[in-house]
């Protein structure tokens, strides 16, 4: 099994990278493979709405997006980590999320999603609502922990100093460990659940 780990912080090893750092040390410990892809530094673009990807079968903007998509068709779970701006995740995060999530065209159905958030101080949990709406959009489970997934430090590096993030980190590790395992042999025994053809409407026909 593999998780797929996003860090979209424009620091490499800052406190985002903290966050994903000890849930990846439970993953080890759980037997589950790890990658982190560090894409917050990168220049990525948002979506132009062009649609060349239901042609294609990628986007046209060929850059981290393109790299992570055939990683996130393979992995059982991702998780996304984001530095709070303005009570939002960073402006390259969401473009490179938009355009991973619209230009894959592969089945997301149970693969399991998970985001952290890290802060000085506040805007933890917007950023957590915005993120996990990735996940539900895409029939992807949403892994919880034992609060709303966040951890906290100002300079690089001092969220090592938070006894309680870390420990929110660890939790969400294992309960994601265990939904994923618990998914696979679900699918082994039952295979995914059955899906209607889809219905498109809007608010005005």
């Amino acid at each position: 099994m593999k998780v797929l780990m996003i860090n979209g912080s424009p620091r490499k090893d800052g406190n985002t990278a903290a966050a994903l750092r000890e849930m990846e040390k439970v993953f080890a410990e759980e037997g589950i493979e790890t990658e982190i892809l560090h894409i917050g530094n990168k220049p990525i673009r948002g979506c132009i709405a062009c649609n060349a990807c239901s042609k294609k079968g990628c986007c046209v903007f060929d850059d981290a997006v393109n790299e992570a998509a055939p990683k996130f068709e393979a992995c059982d779970g991702l998780v996304v980590g984001s530095p709070v701006y303005y009570a939002s995740a960073n402006a390259t995060l969401i473009a490179f999320l938009d355009r991973l999530f619209y230009s894959t065209s592969f089945d997301k159905t149970m693969k399991v999603g998970a985001c952290v958030a890290a802060a000085r101080r506040g805007g933890l949990t917007s950023t957590f609502d915005e993120l996990n709406k990735y996940f539900t959009i895409s029939g992807m489970p949403v892994a919880s922990g034992q609060y709303w997934n966040g951890i906290h430090g100002s300079a690089a590096g001092e969220a090592a100093q938070d006894a309680e993030g870390l420990q929110m980190m660890r939790t969400l590790a294992r309960n994601m460990a265990f939904l994923m395992k618990s998914i696979r042999l679900g699918l082994d025994a039952y295979g995914l659940p059955e899906k209607e053809p889809r219905q498109s409407t809007n608010f005005i026909r």
